[in-house]
């Protein structure tokens, strides 16, 4: 065994030793250089000198500072070491600064091809790309939120994409490259202390929503604690999406149907409710939850929403949304107001609700 890891050692340390080693090798051997032949030719002329005086010469000339605090005076001192040190100096400078530039180009090059492992707490992951337009405005809608923000961390991980878009770079999306539906790639996105997932579907591939049920396995399996929102395209699926244990679920056929129903009846529904559900214009549904409901009253609620410039429009109890409510509708613990309004009701405003 000691044999094994000696010979380890001598090849990847002694033959072939990494780039920072050698760096630090080359440069302690310099300053070591300059330092001693700094003192022995001037310390005879000038006693006051110390080891102090003769590393920081070194440091100075090394890097073509020259504030001339310190300077040889001997031809030795001259010759022999400030002309190596120099020398070397320029040309050990330059062999680090293109190590670091190497060093951050690998590493971005790395990040946009998805190669990185991210350690991030409370973030929010998006499993699948199916088109660029989509997921940008995904995250744009995102960003407009309160509860993201623009600081708000976002991972996208898929397949199929060979390179992060400058698009989403932009919006401050990282990417991770891999099947979603593995744990080494959940792993790698940080998914057990992410806080929430959305899972989208890629209209046009005939195996999408089985793929989707295979993340929401995965993802289930690993943490449950991670909010899941689904996107399915066939209604079929969503009794098997429920089974898996995703919280939410968007079947985008169903919805299809809906607009285009409710268009044919009354004109102008799908520019209503696009404003309802975009965060970048108009007014927004949110739900909030009331604190120390029991015994309060819908028409309570609602004078208090109406105070902070909110309309409450219906009420959210246990999975279910009821609206246009009595006045004297009686109010439980855990009971959620769904109001409208220009931006979400913040916690000092939710506690004026009770």
């Amino acid at each position: 065994m000691m044999q094994l890891l000696l010979r380890l050692l001598s090849r990847r340390v002694v033959r072939n030793p990494p780039a920072p080693l050698r760096v630090a090798v080359l440069l302690l051997s310099v300053l070591a250089y300059g330092t001693t032949g700094f003192l022995y030719f001037e310390l005879p002329g000038k006693p006051e000198l110390s080891w102090a005086d003769g590393l920081w010469w070194s440091l100075v000339t090394m890097t073509t500072i020259g504030y001339g605090d310190l300077f040889p005076t001997t031809p030795g001192g001259r010759f022999l070491v400030a002309v190596p040190i120099m020398a070397f100096g320029i040309g050990l400078l330059g062999y680090i600064l293109s190590l670091a530039a190497t060093t951050l180009v690998e590493s971005r090059n790395r990040e946009t091809r998805g190669m990185k492992d991210y350690k991030r707490k409370d973030h929010l992951v998006i499993l699948s790309f199916p088109g660029l337009d989509k997921v940008v405005r995904i995250v744009d809608e995102l960003r407009a939120d309160s509860q993201i923000g623009e600081d708000g961390e976002i991972i996208l991980v898929d397949d199929e994409l060979t390179e992060l878009p400058p698009e989403l770079a932009s919006r401050k999306v990282h990417f991770v490259r891999g099947n979603p539906a593995r744990d080494e790639t959940l792993r790698r996105a940080s998914i057990d202390s992410a806080k929430r997932a959305i899972i989208l579907a890629k209209p046009g591939d005939p195996r999408s929503d089985d793929h989707v049920l295979a993340i929401t396995l995965a993802i289930e399996a690993r943490q449950q604690n991670v909010r899941t929102v689904v996107e399915c395209l066939d209604a079929g699926t969503e009794e098997l999406l429920r089974k898996a244990g995703c919280d939410s679920i968007v079947c985008t056929s169903r919805f299809e149907a809906h607009f285009i129903s409710s268009e044919v009846a009354n004109p102008g529904v799908q520019d209503v409710v696009e404003e309802l559900l975009s965060h970048l214009t108009g007014q927004q549904l949110y739900f909030s939850k009331i604190g120390a409901a029991s015994g309060k009253s819908f028409g309570s609620v609602s004078k208090a929403c109406r105070g902070a410039k909110h309309i409450a429009i219906g009420i959210r109890r246990a999975g279910k949304t009821s609206l246009n409510l009595a006045l004297d509708f009686a109010l439980q613990e855990g009971d959620e107001v769904v109001t409208i309004g220009e931006k979400r009701l913040d916690p000092s405003q939710l506690s004026k609700l009770a």
